[in-house]
């Protein structure tokens, strides 16, 4: 059984330290040898519906509660503009206007994202689509009741869909939503571009090397000293022999699959991820893991690559520099595992 061994794929970050830790303001470096150890500061509070662990090395124990403290304020307030669950926030605001009658202007946060949403929408040739709202809707219903969704319900959804429906003002910073009905869902991209946001306030309080773990979407800074970078543990799928280890800094990595998010109707198996085709889950059990310079791209990617699957992914992913993915997917009885270029150890 595939279930609880992908979606996240068992992601354990093991920092060991950090070199030019500050608290707030950057301090000369002592003399290597009478340079105090590095303290390791590690704290896990929800947010987002999942927990995220921030862990950093600091000069001491305040220098590092003080930046975690402000690193989960940032989450907190990321939370706040991008969340489809919540009202009031910026984005379900932006959503509850469409049809808009005029664009509207909005914070550079929820700009960035949608900048970079119709960026990946691009290059993904639709497999990422941020206005997916409306199916995620329905298909949440679909896999409590454990019924696929009624025809002339997922024609409607559908209809509510489409990337191009989302028109950007570059020049002005504004957004108009021209379909009735629309709903944009950042569930791919919003926890991503939150883990780079709170990477870069650690930095901004001296912080050297960090890592940041929303659920699974996980950040790292510079490496630790004496290593090539921090250890990340990949759990394997039942089958495989081992899941491996990648070792990162200055990068991110996250993972699309089916394992605990994941429906049996009618003898298929469905996961929590929707196809913009299809309007459904897509079928599993399979699970890809991407690899990028910052966590937008890799949980935005991801998502994609996880709709492609491994005969499509691939190509995609080579549009994106310095990204690589490994896919993993169940035929018949057998594991398989293809890894792009790029990947560590290919």
């Amino acid at each position: 059984m595939v279930a609880a061994v992908y979606r996240g794929l068992a992601l354990v970050a093991a920092a060991l330290a950090c070199t030019g830790c500050g608290c707030g303001t950057a301090v000369p470096d002592p003399p290597a040898a009478v340079a105090a150890p590095l303290v390791r500061v590690a704290e896990t509070r929800p947010l987002m519906g999942v927990a995220w662990t921030i862990t950093v090395y600091a000069r001491d124990r305040d220098c590092g509660e003080q930046a975690i403290a402000a690193g989960f304020a940032e989450a907190g307030r990321l939370e706040r503009i991008l969340s489809d669950y919540d009202p009031t926030s910026e984005l379900s605001r932006l959503s509850a206007t469409a049809p808009t009658p005029d664009p509207i202007a909005v914070s550079d946060d929820l700009w960035n994202v949608l900048a970079r949403a119709d960026e990946f929408c691009r290059l993904t040739d639709g497999a990422f689509d941020i206005t997916v709202g409306p199916l995620t809707t329905l298909w949440r219903q679909s896999r409590r009741s454990g019924h696929l969704p009624r025809p002339d319900k997922l024609a409607a959804a559908q209809a509510a869909v489409g990337a191009e429906a989302v028109v950007l003002d570059r020049e002005a910073r504004m957004v108009a939503l021209t379909r009735p009905g629309m709903r944009l869902d950042p569930g791919g991209i919003g926890m991503g571009y939150a883990a780079d946001r709170v990477l870069a306030v650690l930095a901004d309080h001296g912080i050297a090397s960090a890592m940041v773990d929303a659920s699974g979407d996980v950040a790292v800074s510079a490496a630790p000293p004496g290593a090539a970078g921090w250890r990340i543990d990949v759990a394997p799928m039942p089958g495989e022999r081992a899941g491996g280890v990648v070792v990162l800094e200055n990068a991110a990595i996250t993972t699309s699959g089916d394992a605990r998010q994941f429906v049996a109707i009618d003898g298929r198996r469905f996961s929590h991820i929707v196809d913009p085709v299809t309007g459904l889950g897509v079928a599993g059990p399979a699970a890809v893991t991407v690899i990028a310079p910052d966590c937008t791209t890799a949980d935005a990617v991801a998502t994609a690559a996880g709709v492609l699957g491994h005969d499509r992914g691939p190509a995609v992913i080579a549009r994106f520099p310095d990204v690589s993915a490994r896919f993993v997917w169940q035929d018949g009885e057998t594991v398989r595992a293809l890894a792009t270029p790029g990947w560590p150890g290919r």
